[in-house]
């Protein structure tokens, strides 16, 4: 199979290399006549080396590291490690199988970018991996004269400065994103706590540069008044029948109101147009509050803690620390569930991770994932794709999905196969979609006597000891989603001790119970089984009731197939999963270069922005005068994103004009940005001439980060988008003729918040 890829990869032109031997064989080889002149010499010298190395010297640096590791770790990286590193020092992502060591590859290529003196980081996935692998490789850098420090998420200011002060800082990439986002408010250069990015190793790369890639990264500032209250629209949502006034479409994305909806809630807030655009608010709020009660899951897309909103990730599985979904939709989420929300906030800044990626000069990154998604990298990241070989010959067997055509007879061979493969004794791995599943699933094992644990986002904090049991005999282990977990399965426990009595059994057994929308996902889970060699086997377990088969309608195209509440093998069944699949990824790739094409040139207006209150920051100014430039310059960009989330929201209804919505956002954005600049200068002149105080500006500091959850694909008709992965619209419920006179009026008689000037050049691209 790996053969036809090769020959199939050549033809299509794609951004993937096979053979790293030949790439960097001669590489390969004066490592190693370089290694073979360190293993007699004593430690002192080996640092002397180090402290003498050239700048330029690659060979000898992962001859240092190498030689370094194996005394200081009692681990020296194999051939397919140092081939990865290379790969990694030359700017390119490096697929390395599951088990095969990325934490250890990846120290050559960073102590040669550090030898600089610039810095070079490693992004990791979550703060735990952050922490653990700057404990276990900080070693190997000290012991050749580097500084290494780690970011977590509690530090202090003071705390983080002195970490990306060290030659090698290990972080996740959200905090690298949201340090940065503070440093664009400081005001004072002494507030900054980064210096200028230089190279950067994205770990887990496909998870953070695809899937985390659509979540911008959002700096805000609270405010002291406290959003409407949504518990009178929760309340009214309630009241609300689905099939009677609102209806679920067929891919379960959006809730559309019927005309006796329309009606029963005009009669109930006691207005005379719901659909009148004087109504749009209500509109809203009523359609926040129908989307949490149909379309947002307890368990399932978050949970409830302390009193709060926790959301999950849909890729992990893991709650993910201070997302928000937008101010209206947490407000109601939160009313639906009893609870208070939140004050308001402003936005101050924001950027997404494929853009602060462009600040370093540098990146390269590492995953055992990459091959489905080279064509994206390449396109978004410039990353070429290098295929590692595994050190030991894969050896795992990847077993037919077993397929059913309801969910309960997929839940009863679950059970049955897992309780069957306990009494063996062989280790079981289920990956399953939500913490619902997992805690349901684990209730029928328990009632099988059959014992487990699980994973999922209740328990993060127990995630490695609970990794580490998961290849002991008999262990049956549950979590939901295992991508960028980063924790190897070792067959006998964490210390091989029965390491033999599993082999024989044939390894850890991996069951999925869903298809993901990637097959980079599934990959990701099926990755757990077969490590360096070792055996393994893996299944998927699929329904016709599965949310995401549902959704996108798989009956619909295997109706010729007669399907009954068992087990069904037709192929015909399997090649039209196969093609959802692949349909789904296009699909949110669609997403993602619409995304892309969106925020560019916010980016770049924001890169020309900074530019200027770079100048102030930096400039000789005294204190005051200096505080009100850098007050008014965030005053303005706040006011601007404001405009450009409006904008968004609305943009969608040109369609109806026959314009092209993307054309007319850029259009409008180069205008109102055009008018921002003089005005803003204006402002300054008058201000400072005024005397007016810091305190009259109306900016407050920012008192909290979060990360958002806003529309992925701004060309839809609706006016909230993808969000956890479903939908919510506003111009569904609105009849045509009504969508074409609010485009007219949006394009023809709406005063614009910033005024018109003649269009102008966009501004330049950003640095990189």
């Amino acid at each position: 199979m790996q053969r036809w890829n090769r020959i199939l990869d050549r033809l299509r032109g794609r951004p993937v290399v096979w053979r790293a031997a030949d790439a960097y064989g001669s590489l390969l080889r004066s490592i190693e006549r370089h290694g073979e002149g360190l293993r007699g010499v004593s430690d002192d010298t080996l640092r002397e080396r180090a402290r003498a190395l050239p700048k330029t010297e690659i060979s000898e640096a992962f001859a240092l590291v190498r030689e370094a590791a194996d005394r200081v770790l009692s681990m020296r990286p194999f051939d397919v490690q140092i081939l990865a590193g290379l790969a990694m020092q030359e700017g390119h992502l490096a697929e390395l199988a599951t088990g095969e060591g990325k934490t250890l590859a990846a120290v050559a290529p960073t102590f040669f970018n550090a030898l600089s003196g610039r810095g070079a980081h490693i992004l990791t996935f979550n703060d735990y991996l952050a922490g653990r692998d700057a404990e276990w490789m900080g070693p190997v850098y000290t012991f050749l004269g580097l500084s290494v420090g780690v970011i977590q998420e509690d530090m202090t200011a003071e705390e983080r400065r002195l970490a990306y002060a060290a030659d090698v800082t290990y972080a996740t990439a959200k905090e690298v994103g949201f340090d940065y986002l503070r440093g664009l408010l400081a005001n004072d250069p002494s507030e900054i706590v980064q210096r200028p990015f230089h190279y950067a190793i994205v770990d887990e790369a496909d998870s953070i540069l695809i899937d985390e890639a659509r979540v911008p990264l959002v700096i805000a500032g609270n405010l002291d008044e406290s959003l409407d209250s949504p518990g009178g629209f929760a309340a009214l949502a309630r009241e609300l029948r689905p099939g009677v006034h609102y209806a679920i479409d067929e891919n379960g994305r959006n809730v559309n109101l019927t005309n006796p909806g329309i009606d029963a809630i005009e009669h109930k807030l006691a207005i005379a147009d719901l659909l009148g655009t004087d109504q749009v608010d209500t509109m809203t709020r009523v359609n926040a509050a129908l989307h949490a009660k149909e379309l947002l899951h307890r368990e399932v897309d978050y949970l409830v803690r302390d009193g709060r909103i926790d959301l999950i990730d849909e890729f992990t599985g893991r709650v993910v620390e201070d997302r928000h979904l937008p101010d209206g939709l947490q407000a109601a989420v939160a009313a639906k569930e009893g609870l208070v929300p939140g004050s308001a906030g402003t936005i101050l800044g924001s950027i997404t991770l494929q853009h602060l990626l462009t600040r370093y000069e540098k990146i390269a990154g590492m995953t055992a994932t990459a091959y489905t998604a080279c064509g994206e990298l390449k396109e978004f990241y410039g990353l070429t794709t290098i295929v590692i070989p595994p050190n030991a010959p894969s050896i795992r067997i990847d077993h037919p999905d077993r397929f059913f055509g309801t969910a309960h007879a997929k839940r009863q061979a679950l059970v049955d196969e897992i309780v069957a493969t306990n009494r063996s004794r062989r280790p079981v791995l289920v990956g399953t979609a939500s913490v619902r599943e997992s805690e349901r699933l684990a209730a029928e094992l328990r009632e099988e006597e059959v014992t487990c644990r699980v994973l999922n986002a209740r328990r993060d904090a127990d995630e490695a000891a609970i990794i580490a049991d998961a290849g002991l005999p008999g262990a049956v282990t549950i979590s939901t989603n295992m991508a960028g977990r980063g924790t190897d399965i070792r067959l006998g426990g964490a210390d091989e001790r029965d390491h033999d009595e599993v082999v024989k059994l044939g390894g850890l057994y991996v069951i999925g119970t869903n298809r993901h929308e990637s097959r980079r996902i599934d990959n990701q889970l099926r990755g757990r089984a077969g490590r360096q060699g070792d055996p393994g086997s893996t299944r998927f377990f699929v329904s016709l009731e599965d949310p995401l088969l549902e959704r996108f309608d798989l009956r619909g195209l295997i109706q010729p197939v007669r399907i009954g509440d068992g087990e069904c093998d037709h192929p015909v069944v399997f090649r039209e999963l196969d093609r959802t699949q692949r349909i789904i990824e296009g699909q949110n790739l669609d997403i993602r270069r619409t995304l892309t094409k969106y925020s560019e040139m916010i980016e770049q207006q924001r890169v020309l922005l900074q530019r200027r209150r770079d100048v102030a920051l930096h400039g000789s100014a005294d204190h005051d005068e200096r505080g009100v430039t850098l007050a008014l310059i965030d005053r303005a960009w706040r006011d601007y994103l404001g405009f450009v989330m409006e904008l968004r929201d609305s943009i969608h209804l040109r369609t109806v004009a026959r314009l092209d919505p993307l054309a007319e956002f850029q259009k409008e954005v180069i205008e109102a940005f055009a008018a921002l600049l003089p005005r803003l200068d204006q402002e300054i002149l008058e201000t400072l001439e005024s005397g007016i105080d810091l305190d009259g500006l109306g900016l407050r500091a920012p008192s909290s980060t979060w990360t958002y959850i806003v529309s992925d694909d701004p060309f839809r008709d609706q006016l909230f988008s993808k969000i956890g992965g479903t939908t919510m619209g506003l111009g569904i419920v609105v009849n045509f003729p009504l969508v074409a006179l609010w485009a007219i009026y949006v394009k023809w008689f709406r005063k614009p918040r910033f005024p018109r000037q003649p269009a102008q050049p966009g501004p330049p691209e950003p640095d990189r």
